[in-house]
């Protein structure tokens, strides 16, 4: 089977260019893709758990945490001691961060209304049934059996 004849390249291709097209709208700003992510997964006005994000974005501790010092070094984000568990920690947006955040809600709203303009509201549902199938399978189902079924 050729590459291009599978699901995984064709969703791994517009990925990637998805994703430069983000950083490209990103460094317009001052700001990376990740950056305008994590902006978006962080509750306005009730801030968000440290331990949440990660798991909301699909992203791993690690990774998350070395964006997350250096959001606060950009002046992006603050954490605050969460007052229901002591041990934990609140994201919140500063105002800094509360602009850019707009800035990235504005390029995925554009992205998106390009997207609805191009194809047909049939084509947009079709093809949310799909990406829906797909990661529903891969999440019922383990990894292993999803990738030897034939």
């Amino acid at each position: 089977m050729k590459p291009q004849d599978t699901f995984d390249f064709h969703i791994k291709r517009t990925w990637q260019s998805i994703a430069k097209m983000y950083n490209q709208i990103a460094a317009g700003y001052g700001v990376t893709m990740a950056t305008g992510f994590v902006l978006l997964n962080i509750d306005k006005e009730n801030g968000t758990p440290s331990t949440a994000l990660g798991p909301k974005m699909g992203t791993e501790a690690t990774s998350l945490s070395r964006l997350l010092k250096s959001m606060e070094e950009k002046g992006l984000i603050e954490r605050r001691p969460n007052p229901k568990d002591g041990r934990g920690v609140l994201i919140f947006l500063t105002p800094f961060g509360i602009e850019k955040r707009k800035d990235a809600r504005a390029a995925v709203l554009n992205f998106n209304a390009a997207l609805r303009n191009r194809f047909s509201e049939q084509q947009t549902e079709i093809f949310f049934e799909v990406i829906e199938g797909i990661h529903q399978m891969l999440t019922e189902e383990s990894l292993t059996e999803n990738a030897t079924k034939s």
